[in-house]
């Protein structure tokens, strides 16, 4: 099975329930294409780096998801759905390979990153 990672940013100017119906819009895409679905992660609304589309902010969503297919069509299919959607500002999808696999299964066991700090400021108390 391939593992890939799409990133996108949902415009802020939306209400709470918008931007979540807009991201859980794209996982139900992925998992009508028989796709399996690892983890959804909302990194809440951040600071851009340079302004798009008079934005200077938006609302982060991290999608990793799984398919056994060849998904040429299925990617390309979903790229143009964020191209033709106003509401998502910038995306980006990567396949990962085995390190990048592995690094994202640590970070959500809490083995890289602040989890990890967390649990070693707890055991030092």
């Amino acid at each position: 099975m391939r593992q890939y990672e799409c990133t996108f940013i949902v415009d802020p100017v939306l209400s709470g329930d918008e931007i979540k119906e807009t991201a859980q819009l794209y996982v139900e895409h992925l998992k009508n294409n028989k796709c399996e679905i690892v983890n959804v992660d909302e990194w809440g609304i951040k600071q851009l780096a340079y302004p798009i589309n008079r934005r200077s902010s938006g609302a982060y969503f991290v999608v990793e998801f799984k398919t056994a297919e060849v998904i040429g069509n299925l990617i390309e299919d979903l790229e143009l759905a964020f191209r033709r959607d106003d509401r998502v500002l910038r995306f980006l999808t990567i396949k990962l390979d085995k390190h990048g696999v592995k690094y994202n299964d640590d970070k959500r066991n809490g083995l890289i990153g602040k989890k990890k700090e967390e649990k070693e400021e707890s055991a030092d108390k």
